[in-house]
This record gives structure tokens, sequence and C-alpha cells, in this order.
């Protein structure tokens, strides 16, 4: 039975969640400060955290940083009010995983749910904790990347897209493939947001390592 952390300081909101989530087989505890839900979430077993951001104590925003910050893995799942595109670039920059906007359906949130969960249970699990492409060096444990003996700074978004890229050279993903490895949710798929990361690593790697296949998609090139 998975276990589940929802950080919400509106109790008829937090009692909602739970009476869905129980009446679907999922167990859960409450965290209603950013505080607690930040050390709950390090110091627990759960398997996924839905995240309001308006939280007392500390902003959902800085839970999300410090729980990356510490390399925890945890699929976050964000509950909230967002009022334009540049917030919600903000929260998946941030490392969240998924997002619903309130009001929301319980449905969808099921569904969000069970997607995240079955990423986290796919065999994906790396039996090193680098990964080595000719002159590319990422440290999965540091969330560090080395390229031709030079330190790179990544954002956590830009790294997870290039260690999908790293993981196997000259394989060609998609835009699809992409949006649902590394933003893990059914994005937009006319956006251009797959383009706009490849820009970014591109400007701090060079344009040689990553190739663009023409009416395909994206590889990383060794």
């Amino acid at each position: 039975m998975s276990r589940i952390l929802i950080a919400e300081d509106e109790p008829r909101i937090a009692a909602f969640l739970q009476k869905g989530l129980k009446s679907h087989g999922f167990t859960t505890t409450v965290a209603d400060d950013g505080v607690k839900a930040a050390y709950m979430a390090r110091s627990d077993d759960f398997e996924l955290l839905i995240l309001d951001l308006g939280l007392p104590e500390k902003h959902g925003t800085q839970v999300i940083e410090e729980l990356r910050g510490r390399g925890e893995y945890l699929p976050i799942i964000i509950l909230t009010v967002i009022p334009d595109i540049q917030d919600k670039v903000k929260i998946l920059e941030a490392g969240a995983d998924d997002y619903l906007t309130k009001p929301f359906s319980l449905e969808e949130l099921i569904a969000r749910i069970r997607v995240q969960l079955r990423h986290q249970r796919s065999p994906r699990i790396v039996e090193t904790t680098v990964l080595q492409a000719g002159d590319l060096v990422l440290d999965l444990r540091q969330r560090s990347v080395n390229f031709q003996g030079k330190s790179i700074e990544l954002s956590t978004r830009e790294f997870t897209l290039l260690e999908m890229l790293a993981r196997q050279p000259g394989q060609v993903w998609t835009r699809e493939d992409i949006l649902d490895q590394v933003w893990g949710y059914d994005y937009d798929p006319n956006s251009n947001i797959v383009d706009v990361y490849v820009g970014y690593l591109r400007k701090k790697l060079g344009r040689g390592l990553i190739n663009t296949v023409r009416g395909m998609g994206y590889r990383l090139q060794v």
C-alpha cells in the first residue's frame, strides 16, 4: 500500500484528500506547514509528496529546493493556484514532477499519482553513481557535471535532461520521449520547452555535443 505525504494547511482540503486517497487504497499523513513537510519527507518512508505551495513557516518552493538539494528524489505533485506560465516554470525548475491547479478533480489527481508511482517503480535503478560519455562525466550522487575537464553548473532540469541523453549516447530521443521522462507529466506537445532546454545545455557545453536529428529529435554525440 503506497504511503503519501500531504502537505496542506487548509483542514478542509487536507481532509478531502485523505478521504479520497484512502478510498483508492493509499495511506496518507498530513503535514500542515512547510517545515514539517520537509522534515517528514526526508525522514519517513513515503512514496510521493502532494505539496501546496502556500504553506506557513516555509514556502512550498523552498521545500522542493531543500529536498532536491539533499538528493531526495521523492515524486512531488503540486496543488496550487498558479496565475501564469512563469510561476509554472519556476516550480518545475525547482524540481517538482507535476502540478494541478485548484480547484481540481480527485480523479485527475489519482491518475497523476499513479503515473508518478509507475515512473518511480520502473526499472530505472542506476548500478553506478557516475555516467561517462566521451569527455562528459556526470556524478549522479552529487548531481555534478564535468566536461572536457571543466566543472559545469546545471539546473535540476538541465541535469535531468543531460542524464537521459548520456545514458544512451547516440540514441535519438523524440521530444515526446523527453517530455515524458524529464518532465514526467502530460505537457503540451506543441510546447517548445524541450528545444529551450537543449539550447541552455548547448550554451554551457557547446553546440557539438547534442545533435538535432531533423524530424525526429535529439541525441548525445560522443
